[in-house]
């Protein structure tokens, strides 16, 4: 089945926003005398917040009743930030084109809140591209399960199989994948040469460098 669809995460994607979700993250913490080193944030990247915050209390024994109040307190900032400062990502304006000049039907999926993808398509003016978006705040599962992929295929009115997706993080990949979509992954540099992104179907540097060649090889 020919693709015919695309489907963009949003953080640390299409806005380079990981860095404020982890200076949010590390303002909060502080309160409760945690500390995250890079490489432990990393681990958790692609979660919503709920389940980032969830995940750490409980590694630092901090009582489940804090985990809302701190989930809240991250998104406020997180929010504040991005329209402080958040800035698109390298190849943003073009890959939108590449897919609309082909008549792709183009569709966004994050674990963000919903009013967090608003916000970011307005800062980055892209809402003219989308024709659906998904959030995976209310879900039963945020990634890696993929029912927030399935859900923008569906809004779409895509089969998983037409789709390929476009991914910057290790748990977002396998949610991808598990949709049976194609996945595109483009790890923040550092990340780059790791082994584990073998599983997706094709790994850049950046979104300007795909091409029309890869997308035909993707549809083989």
């Amino acid at each position: 089945m020919a693709i015919n669809t695309v489907i963009f995460d949003m953080d640390g994607l299409l806005i380079d926003s990981e860095p404020l979700w982890k200076e949010a993250a590390d303002e909060i913490f502080i309160h409760y005398q945690i500390q995250l080193t890079e490489a432990q944030y990393h681990t958790t990247t692609g979660l919503r917040t709920k389940e980032f915050v969830a995940a750490w209390f409980s590694k630092f024994k901090i009582p489940d009743t804090e985990i809302t109040v701190a989930e809240k307190k991250i998104v406020e900032k997180v929010a504040a930030k991005i329209t402080e400062k958040g800035n698109p990502m390298p190849g943003v304006g073009y890959i939108f084109d590449f897919f609309q000049s082909r008549q792709f039907k183009i569709g966004l999926a994050s674990s963000s809140p919903q009013f967090i993808i608003d916000q970011v398509i307005q800062q980055l003016n892209i809402s003219s591209f989308l024709t659906a978006t998904a959030s995976a705040e209310n879900l039963p599962y945020g990634k890696p399960h993929p029912e927030v992929y399935l859900n923008c295929a569906a809004a779409l009115k895509s089969q998983p199989t037409e789709c390929i997706c476009f991914e910057d993080s290790f748990n977002g990949m396998i949610a991808a994948r598990a949709a049976r979509m194609k996945c595109v992954v483009i790890p923040v540099y550092y990340q780059q040469k790791e082994e584990r992104w073998n599983a997706a179907d094709l790994k850049l540097s950046s979104l300007q460098n795909f091409a029309a060649l890869h997308l035909n090889a993707l549809n083989q």
